[in-house]
């Protein structure tokens, strides 16, 4: 079996995230081939069993190469058993790390052509230093609105590791069979 997965990162820690999905789902005898959407315009996904797509959100929107990747192959996509996996600085509260209850993406199942089996949404990491300026006071304003983390002295990872190693378990689960 050969599985694919795909991610969109604007910090890194979508990347993280998908990595460590890689290593879990390679643990288990499986092998899986990984790359950053950005880079990838045309792919055949046939000589694939299964696929994930990782994708995190900056300032409300997940990246276009998202959004293009997906119109693009919506076909293979809805054929093949597929997962998909939002991050965000939301779901660092509990009640916005479902599917259902995260807005960014709810609103994102809703209006995609593809229709992932498997969905998930991890919380992301607050990583200030790094940002640049401009990022840095967005953010933090974002952050002082929701009741988040002001100190811009500050990196907090806010992911729940096991919650990323229960996906990948269920991942492994999916049938490589597309149910009709």
């Amino acid at each position: 079996m050969n599985c694919l997965l795909l991610y969109s990162t604007q910090d890194g820690q979508t990347k993280k995230i998908i990595t460590r999905i890689a290593e879990n789902i390679r643990r288990a005898g499986i092998s899986c081939d990984l790359r950053d959407l950005a880079t990838v315009k045309q792919m055949n996904l046939a000589p694939y069993h299964k696929v994930m797509v990782g994708a995190s959100i900056r300032y409300g929107r997940f990246n276009s190469a998202l959004h293009k990747f997906v119109i693009r192959h919506q076909q293979q996509l809805n054929q093949l058993p597929t997962a998909f996996f939002g991050v965000n600085l939301t779901a660092r509260k509990p009640e916005k790390r479902t599917p259902e209850t995260n807005g960014y993406v709810s609103k994102f199942l809703t209006k995609s052509p593809w229709k992932p089996d498997l969905c998930d949404v991890f919380a992301g990491a607050l990583l200030y230093p790094r940002y640049r300026w401009f990022d840095r006071i967005m953010i933090q304003l974002i952050m002082r609105m929701t009741g988040g983390e002001t100190d811009t002295t500050k990196e907090i990872e806010y992911t729940d590791w096991v919650q990323v190693d229960h996906f990948s378990a269920l991942f492994l689960q999916m049938s490589h069979q597309k149910e009709r």
